[in-house]
């Protein structure tokens, strides 16, 4: 049942990767900082990963979940 689980949760996980193929956040630095003065900025930083890695996650966690049915 614990491999069944992990299958589902790479299937979520492979689908998830397929459809969105990345993201986008804000982060705040430091710019200038002059002893009592500081000067921040928001800097946009881009986390982005190829589609076929949530392909491969998707067909692996099918796999799983095939052959632990199988088995039980």
């Amino acid at each position: 049942m614990n491999m069944k689980l992990f299958g589902i949760a790479m299937i979520i996980l492979g689908l998830i990767m397929v459809i969105w193929t990345g993201f986008t956040y804000t982060k705040k630095e430091k710019v200038i900082d002059a002893g009592p003065i500081q000067i921040s900025a928001d800097r946009e930083k881009t986390i982005n990963w190829p589609p076929y890695v949530g392909g491969v996650l998707l067909i692996g966690g099918i796999v799983i979940v095939v052959t632990s049915k199988k088995n039980s």
